[in-house]
């Protein structure tokens, strides 16, 4: 786990090709099929022949929930064990990772059609200021610009009354290794600035271009937040080329932010920064 911009999808690659190992991943938007570039999705080349899991699973036109992801995840390094091989789960994020290591009993909440169109109808201001109120925690580490996120984590407080379960337990219901990447906040901001760089001359434009001529519609493309939710203002001429670059360079940095509130709160991470650490570490826990 890591911030994002950090490497952790090559550190995954490298620690399952020494162990024996395959990637679960762990990251929110690489589960919707055709969120390749934007996403920062591992490509068949640099998966270097290591099975990985839980990519491309479902369409961007549906909801995708944690709950979903937490049941695929758990059944996949099952497998992955019972294949007698190491599983690595790999990714940035947060509320993704702790509700497959730390088994959190999520509330399975259906979607409420009214209570989704009242809070629809609140600004993004609004709605973060509403779930600081009913539940702080989880306004801490949202994605605060991200609408449909905070609309969903608002639906499931409402409904059940109380807040999302600390995420946080004693004991894990696995053997868990947790490794952290360790970066300065300079050498993250010129990596975001780098691979902003890199996927826009991937094209970034034109796959979110093609997401929309193929039925997702722009709010949807806007609230999968940071790189498609600025290139679809973009390309609906609501801001321009320069405005579009600062603001994902801007946003990527303000979520590497609260990537490590979750994650600098927690003491079983090591954190590393090569690796060399990585490998010695793993050969410990294995020993």
């Amino acid at each position: 786990m890591g911030p994002t911009a950090s490497g952790k999808s090559e550190l995954g690659v490298a620690l399952a090709k020494r162990f024996h190992g395959e990637v679960v991943s762990a990251d929110s938007r690489q589960v919707y099929r055709g969120l390749d570039i934007g996403s920062g999705k591992i490509t068949q080349k640099e998966m270097m022949g290591i099975p990985h899991h839980l990519l491309d699973v479902v369409s961007p036109k549906r909801t995708f929930t944690v709950v979903q992801y937490q049941r695929r995840a758990i059944k996949a390094i099952a497998a992955i064990r019972r294949r007698h091989k190491l599983p690595f789960l790999v990714g940035g994020s947060p509320f993704y990772i702790y509700s497959v290591v730390d088994g959190i009993a999520i509330p399975e909440v259906k979607p409420n059609q009214k209570l989704r169109r009242e809070l629809e109808q609140l600004s993004v201001e609004k709605l973060l200021a509403k779930l600081k109120a009913l539940d702080p925690a989880r306004a801490n580490t949202i994605e605060q610009k991200n609408k449909r996120r905070l609309v969903r984590a608002l639906e499931i407080v409402i409904t059940t009354g109380k807040p999302i379960p600390p995420l946080r337990k004693n004991a894990s219901p696995l053997d868990v290794l947790m490794l952290g990447i360790r970066r300065s906040p300079e050498e993250l901001k010129k990596r975001i600035q780098q691979r902003l760089n890199k996927r826009f001359k991937q094209g970034m434009v034109k796959e979110v271009e093609r997401l929309h001529k193929q039925g997702v519609s722009w709010r949807r493309l806007e609230e999968f937040g940071l790189e498609y939710r600025y290139v679809a203002q973009f390309l609906q001429g609501r801001i321009t080329k320069q405005e579009m670059i600062a603001r994902i360079q801007k946003e990527s940095e303000a979520f590497v932010r609260r990537q490590m509130v979750w994650f600098k709160k927690d003491p079983r991470i090591h954190w590393i920064s090569t690796y060399a650490e990585a490998k010695r570490l793993v050969e410990l826990n294995l020993q």
